[in-house]
């Protein structure tokens, strides 16, 4: 039985049965043994027929029926704890991911009707993120590239990159050698070794430090030691963009179609080399990262691997406008990261999960669905899992191990070179096209 408060004898049918949110949910903590945080203030809110959303044998369906009114959910922590969270569009629970891909398998039984689902799709994602008016909109473009800089096996340059509508993105180009980049041409310092190189795009996620990151700068040399040239360029609105646009432009919905454009910029200025080859040519990331990976995929069919890393879920899209800020979940209907990464199939891709974020459920929901997709080109083997039970939301050794693995068989790099422990960890303002005065 619901506990009343002391003002339960005011509660009348004209009122509504009016009660303070803050005694309602004081009265369920009680009620029901549980503790409640909240990510914002409900001073003053009130709830019409409070009492009588209680469901005393279910406090999921108690928190839902109180909480909805006023846009909020309830999220289960751990223990006795629940979250009382605002409303976010990208994020639901494991359960709503079930559902969706129990939803979406439906739809599609064999390869011919999964393509004609997949070729819908790519054509409402590109009209949903606005990418085609954008490309559109090129002009004349300029390429910057800065000194080379050598280190143990590898080589690192800055770059800037004029994009559209008088904006740039910066990076870096890590090389197996000492590949020199100028005014869009590729030209070789030293003896060229036999046969061409992969290529390798790496959008960044939200990790401290962004491209700076010493744990990312760990990947890229060392898949560049290997074999591979790797490129890392900054977030819309992070390193040197943010000093272009400022770090506010981020948070909003340009970000989302700017980083998609950059990092096909990118790819258009290094795919055509003569020393690329173009059959190899990969895209990993991590986190917000990982999400770019699946879309760039969606994106350009010249991806040939594709590796995204503690990110691709069906119950949540990316909580930040760079992932989420244009509707390009609801294209077909509805959609989720899950389907967007299985339009890569029936090409190599590996999926890094792990069990302390929205990743967790991977082996048991996101992976049979992606290799459902892949048996319809008899590929199942092509796609793969690590999953990392015990781990959180970070790109660990781990986490790089399985990506160099990864590489290391669908680009045959050279496994003899992967030596972490040989790589130079350099400052922000090295890694700057533009260094900070």
């Amino acid at each position: 039985m619901a506990l009343l408060s002391l003002s339960a004898a005011a509660q009348t049918f004209e009122n509504r049965f009016t009660r303070s949110l803050h005694d309602v949910m004081g009265d369920v903590e009680r009620q029901f043994g549980i503790r409640l945080k909240y990510d914002m203030d409900t001073t003053g809110l009130k709830l019409a027929y409070a009492d009588f959303r209680i469901r005393p044998y279910s406090i999921e369906e108690t928190l839902t029926n109180i909480l909805s009114p006023f846009d909020f959910k309830p999220v289960f922590q751990q223990g006795n704890l629940w979250k009382v969270k605002r409303y976010e569009y990208p994020r639901r629970q494991p359960a709503d991911g079930e559902k969706l891909i129990a939803w979406l398998s439906s739809l599609y039984n064999n390869k011919v009707e999964w393509e004609a689902r997949r070729n819908s799709l790519r054509m409402e994602v590109r009209k949903r993120l606005g990418i085609d008016a954008l490309i559109s909109q090129c002009v004349v473009e300029k390429n910057e590239f800065g000194p080379v800089r050598k280190h143990d096996g590898y080589t690192v340059q800055n770059f800037r990159l004029s994009t559209v509508n008088g904006h740039t993105v910066c990076g870096s180009i890590y090389s197996p050698v000492a590949l020199t980049w100028k005014k869009g041409k590729l030209d070789r310092n030293g003896v060229r070794k036999s046969g061409k190189y992969p290529l390798i795009v790496c959008p960044n996620g939200h990790f401290n430090g962004g491209r700076y990151n010493a744990d990312l700068q760990k990947r890229y040399a060392t898949l560049a030691r290997m074999g591979a040239v790797c490129v890392s360029y900054d977030l819309w609105g992070w390193g040197e963009s943010a000093d272009e646009v400022s770090s506010q432009a981020h948070h909003t919905s340009e970000a989302h179609v700017m980083q998609a454009y950059n990092g096909l910029r990118i790819l258009n200025l290094l795919y055509s080399h003569k020393d690329i080859d173009p059959q190899r040519i990969g895209v990993n990331g991590g986190s917000g990262g990982g999400t770019q990976t699946v879309l760039l995929a969606v994106l350009d069919d010249r991806f040939t691997a594709s590796c995204p890393v503690v990110s691709m879920s069906s119950w949540f899209d990316g909580g930040c406008p760079c992932e989420s800020g244009k509707p390009i979940h609801l294209a077909g209907g509805g959609t989720c990261n899950a389907e967007l990464a299985a339009m890569f199939a029936p090409k190599p891709m590996m999926v890094v999960s792990d069990g302390g974020d929205w990743t967790s459920t991977t082996p048991e929901v996101e992976y049979p669905y992606l290799q459902r997709i892949y048996s319809f080109y008899g590929q199942s083997a092509q796609v793969m899992n690590i999953h990392l039970p015990k781990e959180r939301h970070d790109f660990g050794p781990n986490k790089r191990n399985a990506v160099y693995e990864f590489f290391i068989k669908a680009f045959s790099l050279n496994r003899n070179q992967l030596d972490e422990d040989k790589v130079t960890i350099e400052d922000e303002n090295t890694l700057r096209f533009s260094p900070k005065k």
